[in-house]
């Protein structure tokens, strides 16, 4: 069994992510072989009170980038829209942000 921070990186913390925030959606960055069941998981554990309904799994492709004349791209990563049930709690660290 791997570790919660090992599934779960970080929040993202965007503006599409905080309107979300009122229909009980959340936003974070993923390790790249963690699936849905491992996300929900890892949610429910890491956030007391919290009841998972849905998890969609977004891969990230990299995009070029250019600082300069050094050109490069950035890195691939995977993100997790998390979605609670009605009768969950909230995240109280996407509360406080907004």
């Amino acid at each position: 069994m791997r570790n919660l921070s090992d599934i779960i990186l970080k929040p993202v913390i965007t503006e599409k992510a905080m309107d979300m925030i009122s229909a009980k959606r959340y936003v974070f960055k993923v390790a790249k072989d963690a699936n849905k069941p491992e996300i929900a998981a890892a949610v429910e554990a890491m956030f007391e009170g919290v009841k998972v309904a849905d998890v969609n799994v977004i891969t990230m492709k990299k995009k070029p980038k250019r600082l300069g004349v050094h050109a490069g791209y950035t890195g691939e990563w995977k993100k997790a829209i998390v979605t609670l049930t009605e009768d969950s709690k909230s995240i109280a660290f996407f509360e406080s942000l907004s």
